[in-house]
């Protein structure tokens, strides 16, 4: 039978915001707006307490994601989850396209892994669980690895790999008022697109990843998309107007995920009616405390 430590366990997870234009579902970055959980192995009945973000809202039992998570990962590992008291302290935007999801998942997971005596799961494992949990990687690769991430999809499962960002790239996060749904942002995307606008978000992906990592003075040009963003107007169209103010600006910005966030590459501050503004850096990834 396997054995749970007694001790509790607090790990860090960061922010992230996938796509980054052109990058659908692969490229992602992780930011530095965190949330850490606490939890230990308990006789009671599992709960969940939550302070900050998603307090009130976020269920307190073990239908919270990182309980969800936490018992899936048990049961990649051959074990009977045991009950725990779990405790967020949340900074992440809940609903908001910054990877609160991912967040609780790999938080989850990770809790579980240290918290279970005879089991390390490796970050390749991590990533492939996490992922098929949360249905791709782009959000769950930067969580567990930080940085700059390229994630995919192989016939065994998820894969990334992490590349170190250009010094002090700056970014700005434009959070509005109101949540969104992944799935209703994905509902409005269509199933084809032309070809000529595959093709043209090819060149820009492959550039972001230069721009990112080398040169960011190309951002605007990197972070062009044809493939979802402009169909997803009528779901969000606050999101997609500022999005077109800060591009006509000059200032490199895309819809952060699947939005309402948005993500500008770009540390002059400016003020929009109805969105949030918070100045971050290039985040690590999941550490424990």
């Amino acid at each position: 039978m396997t054995g749970f430590s007694a001790e509790p366990m607090t790990v860090r997870v960061p922010a992230t915001s996938a796509n980054l234009g052109a990058g659908f579902d692969s490229l992602g970055l992780a930011l530095s707006l965190y949330d850490e959980v606490t939890a230990h192995v308990t006789t009671e009945p599992t709960v969940v307490t939550v302070e900050g973000e998603g307090a009130g809202v976020l269920p307190g039992d073990d239908s919270h994601l990182v309980a969800s998570a936490f018992r899936v990962a048990c049961e990649v590992f051959g074990s009977r989850a045991p009950n725990v008291a779990i405790h967020c302290r949340n900074t992440i935007p809940q609903a908001r396209g910054l990877g609160s999801s991912s967040a609780a998942i790999v938080a989850g997971m990770s809790l579980a892994a240290g918290l279970v005596l005879d089991h390390t799961m490796d970050e390749a494992e991590l990533l492939r669980v996490a992922a098929e949990m949360e249905g791709h990687p782009d959000n769950v690769a930067p969580c567990l690895l930080g940085g700059f991430t390229i994630a995919w999809t192989e016939r065994n499962g998820a894969k990334a790999v992490r590349l170190e960002p250009a010094a002090d790239l700056p970014l700005t996060v434009y959070v509005p008022n109101g949540s969104g749904l992944t799935s209703h942002a994905r509902a409005a995307l269509p199933g084809r697109v032309p070809h000529v606008d595959a093709a043209f978000n090819i060149s820009r992906a492959a550039l972001a990843v230069h721009a990112v990592t080398v040169d960011p003075s190309l951002l605007v040009a990197a972070t062009e998309d044809r493939l979802h963003q402009r169909y997803r107007r009528d779901v969000m169209p606050r999101t997609i107007r500022l999005v077109d103010r800060l591009r006509e600006s000059g200032v490199p910005a895309v819809v952060s995920g699947a939005g309402p966030s948005v993500l500008a590459f770009d540390q002059e501050i400016k003020f929009f009616e109805g969105f949030d503004c918070h100045r971050v850096k290039v985040g690590t990834g999941i550490s424990r405390l």
